[in-house]
């Protein structure tokens, strides 16, 4: 073996040696030892997507070319890695309590080891490949949902995932086989030069997709999500938010876009009416949401429709699209729950009425919230606002095509549903009557640190456009 090819692979070496580090710590040191952990892979951690950036610029492969790497993977790599960080940092409130302090190695290991998964998938140019790292992102996904271990609704929102997960794997190594059967090869490359329209490739194409539909949160493949959003521990909620999802929607155009190009009129219809579905059906179970992580949860399927909306589009308008739309909904949504699980941790409730009155004692946690939420509906000037106009705009640059044109226009009207119930949540907040209000929250250094990222990345990546446009660079 030539041992050579592992430098071509050096974001994922580098996340591996991290990954042995802070088991090895874990292993051989103490309790209050291992509290140090946390720092370090709060330090490395950076260090890690420096390394994924530096071969944004140059493409490579390794073993066979199995795996792939692009310089727009490599983006991706750094946007995941960046969230990653962020819930590290937002999660030590939360590993602190006495109940889960002593599994916080372990809790590291999980992260470090979806996070590696999700790596490999994003960079596979093979089926196989493309499947085992799929499961290795999902498989601690499942041990991470069921964390929290003193609770009941943990272990029924992990069974609800690990047997969904099971499932939906299933279904798409099932579409894997129809289309090796067609092709005699699992080469993405190969692949494509044999594709045709057929039966048995278009039973190929809609068991893949429905199978990775799952790890993304479209409808009708999104049953499992409310659930285990509410049950599993508030970081994990916010990992599976928007790390996961983020690597499984750019994984999904770019097998959409590279390998299934011949099929483009099949799956264009199919993901048209799959986003329409996500976003209109999202919308409406937000409405009757009185919990705040099942809120966030429908939002999270909603958004998942507006991130696929840019697949729509040509390949050189829809990767820069998501990626940055994946960017700003990181910065977002992880701010959401990083205040949800303060409140959560202090105040032991998640319901929306307990936030009444919530501006009179924590106006500044108040002020992110609401920037946060603002930002998710799309309400100009911040971040939010510039990601869905970039996905609209991608979505439509196939100029021949009515049906994008039909999705955009329903995805347009869902926006100003959208509006509404976030302002649902602002208006308890600042509106609602209350005799009772939470008190007054002081959030640790860690939180504070979480919130400075989020809030930073709400306002400035709308503000500088360069980011869009290295973004934009780094995939021609």
């Amino acid at each position: 073996m030539d041992y050579s090819q592992f430098l071509n692979m050096l974001p994922e070496v580098a996340l591996t040696a991290l990954l042995i580090i802070v088991f090895v710590v874990d292993f051989a040191f103490s309790r209050s030892q291992r509290r140090h952990s946390a720092l370090f892979v709060a330090t490395v951690l950076p260090l890690a997507a420096l390394t994924a950036l530096c071969f944004v610029a140059e493409p490579s492969s390794a073993f066979g070319s199995l795996y792939v790497s692009t310089p727009a993977a490599g983006v991706m790599k750094v946007i995941l890695t960046g969230g990653t960080l962020v819930v590290v940092i937002m999660s030590q409130e939360w590993l602190s309590r006495p109940e889960v302090r002593r599994y916080e190695g372990e809790y590291y290991i999980l992260l470090l080891s979806t996070l590696l998964g999700m790596y490999f998938m994003m960079s596979s140019a093979h089926f196989l490949l493309f499947f085992l790292a799929l499961e290795m992102a999902s498989v601690p996904l499942a041990c991470l949902v069921a964390f929290g271990k003193g609770s009941h609704l943990s272990a029924e929102a992990a069974a609800k995932f690990i047997l969904t997960a099971t499932f939906s794997s299933g279904v798409m190594l099932y579409g894997i086989s129809f289309i090796y059967a067609h092709a005699g090869t699992l080469y993405f490359a190969d692949v494509v030069n044999s594709l045709e329209a057929s039966p048995l490739t278009i039973m190929g194409l809609v068991f893949f997709f429905s199978g990775l539909g799952f790890k993304i949160s479209l409808v009708p493949f999104h049953l499992w999500t409310a659930d285990t959003y509410q049950g599993a521990p508030t970081p994990v909620t916010a990992y599976l938010s928007v790390v996961s999802k983020g690597a499984a929607a750019f994984t999904l155009m770019v097998i959409l876009h590279k390998v299934f190009a011949p099929l483009i009129s099949s799956w264009e219809l199919l993901l048209a009416v799959v986003i329409m579905l996500s976003v209109t059906v999202a919308n409406l179970f937000a409405l009757r949401q009185r919990e705040l992580k099942r809120f966030m949860a429908f939002s999270s399927i909603s958004q998942a429709g507006y991130v696929m909306l840019a697949v729509l589009g040509t390949t050189v308008a829809a990767t820069p699209a998501l990626s940055y739309y994946v960017l700003v909904y990181v910065a977002a949504n992880l701010g959401v729950f990083t205040i949800i699980s303060l409140v959560e941790q202090r105040c032991g409730t998640t319901r929306i009425d307990s936030y009444s009155g919530f501006y009179r004692t924590n106006p500044r946690l108040t002020l992110l919230l609401t920037l946060a939420l603002f930002s998710l509906a799309g309400i100009p000037p911040f971040a939010g606002m510039f990601s869905k106009f970039f996905v609209f705009m991608a979505a439509v640059s196939r100029t021949h095509s009515l049906l994008a044109w039909i999705t955009v226009f329903v995805a347009l009207i869902n926006t100003v549903v959208s509006l509404y119930y976030y302002l649902i949540v602002v208006k308890a907040m600042y509106i609602s009557p209350t005799d009772r209000p939470l008190p007054a929250i002081s959030g640790s250094g860690a939180i504070r640190v979480a919130l400075a990222l989020c809030t930073a990345g709400i306002i400035l990546f709308g503000i500088f456009g360069c980011v869009y446009s290295w973004i934009e660079a780094a995939a021609m």
